[in-house]
Formats: C-alpha cells, sequence, structure tokens
C-alpha cells in the first residue's frame, strides 16, 4: 500500500466515487433498491466523480507524495471534495429543472456523498501514511539516541518530523522545551514540552538525552547565548537550525542542523523588511552586482535572484568566486524548473551572465555596460583590509575610488535608473587609507546623484560575520592550530552585523533612495573583539587560559579602537524603516575640485607616490587624520542613535587580564 503510485488512486477514486454516490442515494431515500431513481443517481454519479476527479487534478491532488502526508495534505482533500460536491448538487439540480425526463436528485444526496466520498478518497491515502510510518518504525535496527528540542513551534514540529521520516539518522525525541507557559505540559507529536529553558539540568536525567536541538530561527542572538550557556553547563551538546536570514537566502532549509556558530550568538531579531516593494524594483529589470563572488556580492546576488529580474550579470575579478555563485544559482534554477515544460537543464540560462572583469579599466566598463544596458548597478566590489591597504594605498586609489568612478561614468552613459554602493563606517572619519578611499568613493556616488536627478545611493554599515579576512576566520585558524589567538586590544569595539541581514538592508535602502543620500544601517550594539574571541574558543569546546590563551598584540596601521557610522556636518534622521538612517543633506559636503583631486588620484596612484596619495585624500576628506594624528569626535544629535556615542579615537586604555605578545606572563 506505500507504494502505491498516483495513476492507481485515480483508478480507486472512480470505483469508490461512483459507490460513494450510489450508497448516498441509499440512506436518503432508506431502500437498498434504487431502480425507480437511477436516472438521478446516473446523472449524479458522473457529475459528481466527473467534477471530483478534476478538481484533484487542478488543486494537485494526485501530484501529492501520501508516504509524507501531513495536515496540509488533509485539508488541501478536504476543500476540494467540497468544492466538488457543492459543484455536482448545483449542477444537478439545474439539470433536473431543465430537462423534460423524469429524474429525481434529492437536494440532501450531495451533502451525504461528501461525507462519503471524504472518506472514501481520504481512507486509501492515511493508510498510505501510516503504514509508511510503521515501516519506519520497524526498520529502526540501530538504536536510537535521545534528544532533546528547544522550541515547540513550526520548526520545532519540522524537525520532529524530519526525524521520524529518517531513521538512519539514529535520533529520537523525548522532549521539548518552550519558554511560553502557554505550551508547558502539552504534547507535540506525541512528545512532551517539558518546561522552559531552565529546566533542561534538571530533565537530563530524567530522559537521559545529550544532545539540545535549538529550533527558533527568529531567536535574537542573547537568547541563543543563554540556551547555549545552560546546555554547556548541564553536560549536554547543542545543534541549531538556521537563522531565519539564512532561511531568507534560499542556501539552507529548516531541517538543516549544524553547530552552534558565532553568528548564531551574535543575531539580532529578524527585520521587518518590504519585501515587496523589493520586489516591485527588481523584478523584470536586469540588475547588475559588482564583487558579484565576494562575501556581500555574492549574497546580493543570491537575494535578488528570488526576485526574478529580467537579468543578473555577476561581475567580479576573481574567476573561482564568480564561477560558485554562478553555478550555485543557476543549479538551484535548475532544481526549481525540474519538469517543467520546455526547461533543458543543460541551456545556459541567459538571465544569469558571469562576466570576469576589473572596474580598473575604464573602456571595459563601458563595452560592458553598453552591452548588458543595466537598470540597478549594486556595486560592492572593494578592497577592505585595512592593515593591506595601508601597505597599498595605490591599490586602495585605482580600485576603490576610480573603479567606483568608472563605474558611475558608465552608468550615468547608459541611463542606469538605480546606484547602490556599499560604503563601510571605516569611511567615517577615516584614520586609514581604506577609509578615506571609500568616503572619497561616496562623494562620488553624491556628485553622480546632483548631476543626474537619478536614484544614486551609497550604504553605510559596519563588519559582517564570515566574510572573506573576517576577524572570525581568523580566530578559528588560531584556534584549530592550537593558539594562542590574537587581539590588537583589550578596548576594541566593532559593530557586526550577519551578511544576509546587511544584504536584507542594503536592499531595503535601496527602494527608499531616491538620489545622493548614505544611508546607515544601524548596527545595534558594538562587540568588543575579545568577547568575540572568548565565544569562539568556548564554542569550540576549550576554556580560555587553560586550553587557549589570548594574547594581545597592539593596534595596527589605521586602526580605531572603536568605528562610528556618522560624519560631523551630516544631517540624521530616520528613515520608514527603523533600522535604517539617512543623511538627507549630505551632497552638501561635496568638495568642488572632486573631479581634480579624483584625477590628481590616479596619477599619483600610477606613480605608486604614498606621500602624494595621502595629502590628496586629506584635501578631499579633511577629516581624515592618517594613523597616529589625533581628531576630536562630535557628540552627535538626539537623533542619532545611541550607539554613536560610544565612538572614540584610538587611545591608552587600561591593559585587561590576558597578557600582551612579548610580556611572557600575565599583566
Amino acid at each position: 500500500m506505500k507504494h502505491l503510485r498516483n495513476r492507481y488512486l485515480f483508478l480507486l477514486d472512480l470505483a469508490l466515487l461512483l459507490v460513494a454516490s450510489y450508497f448516498a442515494f441509499v440512506l436518503r431515500l432508506e431502500v437498498w433498491d434504487i431502480e425507480r431513481y437511477w436516472p438521478g443517481w446516473a446523472v449524479f454519479a458522473v457529475l459528481a466523480t466527473l467534477s471530483t476527479l478534476l478538481i484533484f487534478w487542478r488543486t494537485g491532488i494526485y501530484a501529492r507524495f501520501w508516504r509524507y502526508a501531513s495536515i496540509d495534505e488533509v485539508v488541501l482533500l478536504a476543500g476540494s471534495m467540497t468544492g466538488a460536491a457543492l459543484i455536482s448538487g448545483i449542477i444537478g439540480q439545474i439539470i433536473v429543472l431543465l430537462t423534460p425526463w423524469p429524474i429525481y436528485i434529492p437536494r440532501s444526496v450531495p451533502y451525504i456523498f461528501l461525507m462519503l466520498a471524504l472518506g472514501a478518497t481520504s481512507g486509501p491515502r492515511l493508510l498510505i501514511r501510516l503504514l509508511a510510518r510503521t515501516g519506519s518504525s520497524q526498520r529502526r535496527k540501530q538504536p536510537m539516541t535521545p534528544v532533546a528540542i528547544m522550541g515547540a513551534g513550526e520548526a520545532g514540529s519540522m524537525i520532529v518530523r524530519e526525524l521520524l521520516r529518517n531513521p538512519q539518522l539514529g535520533l529520537r525525541v523525548v522532549a521539548f522545551f518552550d519558554d511560553d507557559p502557554a505550551k508547558r505540559h502539552m504534547r507535540l507529536h506525541n512528545i512532551p514540552v517539558v518546561g522552559n529553558r531552565y529546566a533542561i539540568p534538571e530533565a537530563v536525567a530524567r530522559y537521559r538525552f545529550r544532545q539540545v536541538i535549538i529550533a527558533m530561527p527568529t531567536a535574537p542572538g542573547r537568547e541563543i547565548r543563554d540556551i547555549v550557556g545552560i546546555c554547556e553547563r548541564a553536560g549536554v551538546t547543542t545543534k541549531i537550525i538556521p537563522g531565519i536570514y539564512e532561511l531568507l537566502g534560499g542556501k539552507v532549509q529548516v531541517t538543516q542542523l549544524r553547530n552552534v556558530e558565532i553568528e548564531d550568538l551574535l543575531r539580532r531579531e529578524p527585520i521587518k523588511t518590504d519585501i515587496e516593494a523589493v520586489r516591485e524594483l527588481v523584478r523584470g529589470k536586469r540588475v547588475l552586482v559588482t564583487g558579484g563572488g565576494g562575501s556581500i556580492g555574492s549574497e546580493l546576488s543570491r537575494q535578488i535572484w528570488r526576485f526574478e529580474p529580467a537579468q543578473l550579470v555577476l561581475l567580479g575579478h576573481g574567476e573561482n568566486s564568480i564561477f560558485e555563485i554562478y553555478h550555485e544559482l543557476h543549479d538551484r534554477t535548475e532544481r526549481n524548473e525540474a519538469g517543467a515544460a520546455g526547461a533543458s537543464p543543460t541551456e545556459p540560462d541567459t538571465r544569469l551572465i558571469p562576466v570576469i572583469a576589473d572596474i580598473r579599466f575604464a573602456e571595459e566598463m563601458r563595452l560592458i555596460f553598453r552591452r548588458y544596458r543595466p537598470d540597478i548597478v549594486f556595486h560592492a566590489a572593494a578592497h577592505k583590509h585595512v592593515p593591506l591597504m595601508e601597505a597599498n594605498p595605490a591599490e586602495a586609489v585605482t580600485n576603490n575610488i576610480l573603479g567606483t568612478h568608472n563605474l558611475l561614468e558608465a552608468a550615468l552613459e547608459t541611463d542606469v535608473s538605480h546606484f547602490v554602493m556599499i560604503s563601510t563606517d571605516k569611511a567615517v572619519n577615516p584614520t586609514s587609507v581604506m577609509g578615506a578611499s571609500k568616503r572619497v568613493a561616496e562623494l562620488l556616488v553624491q556628485q553622480a546623484a546632483r548631476r543626474s536627478g537619478k536614484a544614486y545611493v551609497a550604504v553605510r554599515f559596519g563588519n559582517v560575520l564570515g566574510s572573506r579576512g573576517s576577524v572570525v576566520h581568523t580566530f578559528k585558524r588560531q584556534i584549530a592550530a592550537g593558539g594562542p589567538v590574537t587581539v590588537t586590544h583589550p578596548e576594541m569595539k566593532r559593530y557586526f552585523m550577519t551578511i544576509p541581514e546587511a544584504v536584507q538592508l542594503v536592499l531595503q535602502a535601496s527602494v527608499l533612495g531616491t538620489g545622493g543620500e548614505v544611508f546607515v544601517l544601524d548596527m545595534g550594539e558594538p562587540i568588543r573583539i575579545v568577547d568575540l574571541a572568548r565565544d569562539l574558543i568556548e564554542l569550540s569546546g576549550l576554556e580560555v587560559g587553560r586550553d587557549i590563551e589570548i594574547v594581545f598584540t597592539g593596534p595596527r596601521p589605521g586602526e580605531k579602537l572603536f568605528e562610528e557610522l556618522f560624519i560631523e556636518g551630516e544631517n540624521y534622521s530616520r528613515t520608514q524603516h527603523q533600522k535604517i538612517y539617512v543623511a538627507t543633506h549630505a551632497a552638501r559636503m561635496i568638495p568642488l575640485d572632486l573631479d581634480e583631486g579624483v584625477h590628481a588620484l590616479a596619477a599619483a596612484a600610477r606613480r605608486h607616490d604614498r606621500a602624494a596619495i595621502i595629502r590628496l585624500l586629506q584635501g578631499l576628506v579633511p577629516e581624515y587624520r592618517p594613523s597616529g594624528e589625533s581628531v576630536a569626535v562630535s557628540v552627535p544629535s538626539e537623533e542619532v542613535p545611541a550607539m554613536v556615542i560610544e565612538s572614540k579615537r584610538a587611545g591608552a586604555t587600561r591593559l585587561p587580564s590576558p597578557r600582551w605578545a612579548g610580556d611572557g606572563h600575565p599583566s
């Protein structure tokens, strides 16, 4: 029965529906012999059978895998059956009124038929589901490991169903935990909800589980951190399902379990995004993403691809990264279109175009823009590593400044309507070449917006967790090598966001922009880098000071202790989105000699004249103070979030308990 195919169910339905229509007449007339009423039965039986089979086909009843049926399939079946009974009853009464022949169809017959037919059609399907579940239980030969689930909601329910379908995983859920008091002492899939998160230690001995699965995709990081701490103290391991931003990116599914990562401990409550507004902006448009293979660019591409652009151009300098994101999106499209009429998995998708090119070559950018005529450009390509750009200032100028200039010129020439540049908090009161180069790039975007009147904007935010070259990757590598973990300064703080979260806000800002704005993302509270290092060490099952040491090496050239998000002289206000601020009069700060300064920077970069580059950057960005110089920091207005008030310049601070490199002993 469990291998019964839908074509057999179709034939079974055909027979059972005829039987159900017969018994509907028998029950209504209270006689077994309905020979006198056979014309009415024949008309109704044909109507009911054909309408039911047709509606079942149209609603996808015959496309369902009934071995894994759930309440959704039952509701669909009941709704389809109800519609078929009503339609056949109405048409039957019309035929009775219009035909001259003696046809009698009692008005109550369709309702009786509905009850009988619903039981007749659902019975075999639910039997398939029951036998499949029974067979799975019988096949469990290996011992099952008891686990508990934190979160008795939809995600937790999906985990249970997934484990029941896959007994080879060897996991058996024995208890739920949930902080909602209303769920206390309830049962989900016949599994008890034992209590809230604080009941985990006491329940370990009773239910003998050694692992807790955290099924809370929308929970903020502070809750995940608390739950992980409780589990560690109780001596049980933790797994987690992906967060809501990972699910939105389309790379993972709810039922994919993984170890708890630092991103989980730092994630915030989900941000409400106007998905329809973003879809309206992108759908049917030609979109180009620079740096399409990078951390931000690839996630931008994933999320943009969900909104069905007419064309998505993935532009990048590194062939391997573009190859990876192109095939990821292409393979996802193939899976979605599998079985569709006319779909050919081997044909290249003409809507998805990989382009290997360097934004520093102006003529090459013009040719690409003329060929693909993008409507929207997301500019994520940039050199971003502060120490490397301090050592190679010419590269920062040619890539971050001249590259942006080339893209803007090509965009204006081909009438691009929206241009969104990804900026950084390091562009605010910069102390590094990288930060100053990104500030000049912001000014170029504002200048292009003022000249064209188009929606050319910059979006400014801080560090993203998991990006290439991120401090998280460095710490993980050092932990794997046995330590020590190196932190530049005990009071070093940074703003952090997850990559999908940042991209969600970038897309939202692209909808809000009208031209010349600098959007600033609310990054929440800044995080001490040393705390980040401790969390990563503990997530690795190690202890700071016993297994891994933290060593302070001193700030690197161009680094500040605190990053800032707002510039003195810019007027900031909240947008209609709670997590996005905007500098409404940023264009007033554009230097009159910006074009001349950029040309001079290009000449200095060609000569690799570091002194000239620094001098010219200071001319264009007066607030730029190269590493080592000091500058006062203004206090922002009340309109600006409290996170900015903590912004400071690098300076002397107290020393912590972990040791500095070279000390040889704790300080």
